[in-house]
């Protein structure tokens, strides 16, 4: 990946900027009802799809009146979705990154496969404020699954799919941008994207010194 041609970072929200808020969730809720977790996140995966509630095509109580059906998970939509929602704990480190690239000259971006949740936690804490541009599948009416989705978001952005590079926890995802011209790598550690965003700030600075710039 050549950093010097990159002018656009976008970051998936679950798993990179905060931790894996909706499976980490459904965990606690099969532990506190005594339900088999890995059933409970196997079909979390597929209500949160069938219902439609991550394209905007339904509603909160779609997806656990769904989840109910098939599982037997017990609480109101309001309980339910307090666990879930508190176990989206975002990572200070990372949104600090988020801002030195956008200090450096960077447009940075949300692109998350998410449910007006991620509207909810930004009244909470106040992250958008440091990104350009928040693309949610709630509000675009299609996922990450769909690899369109990378060409509407690139000329949203106004850019080529090469100017971008999209960090991801799924392989799914990350294969699908890279298919779609993105640069796209998949976050695995700490250390690693660390070592990746400080390089990006770094390249940045130097541009900035350079005679032309």
């Amino acid at each position: 990946m050549r950093t010097t041609e990159l002018q656009a970072v976008l970051f998936d929200f679950g798993g990179v900027l905060a931790e894996e808020g909706f499976f980490n969730g459904l965990r606690a809720l099969a532990e506190m009802q005594n339900l088999d977790a890995d059933m409970l996140t196997k079909e979390g995966r597929r209500a949160v799809h069938d219902s439609g509630s991550l394209t905007g095509h339904g509603t909160e109580s779609d997806f656990w009146d769904l989840l109910r059906r098939r599982t037997g998970l017990r609480g109101s939509d309001d309980a339910l979705t307090s666990i879930i929602l508190s176990h989206f704990v975002l990572r200070p480190w990372m949104l600090r990154h988020v801002q030195k690239l956008r200090e450096s000259g960077y447009v940075v971006a949300i692109l998350s496969d998410q449910t007006d949740w991620l509207e909810r936690l930004d009244r909470a804490h106040g992250f958008y404020s440091i990104f350009d541009y928040v693309f949610n599948s709630y509000r675009l009416g299609k996922t990450k699954h769909d690899e369109t989705l990378f060409d509407d978001v690139i000329t949203m952005l106004g850019l080529s799919p090469a100017d971008a590079l999209f960090i991801d926890d799924k392989k799914g995802h990350v294969r699908r941008a890279l298919s779609r011209g993105l640069h796209a790598v998949r976050y695995e550690s700490r250390g690693e994207i660390e070592s990746l965003l400080r390089r990006l700030s770094h390249q940045r600075a130097i541009e900035e010194l350079e005679p032309g710039h």
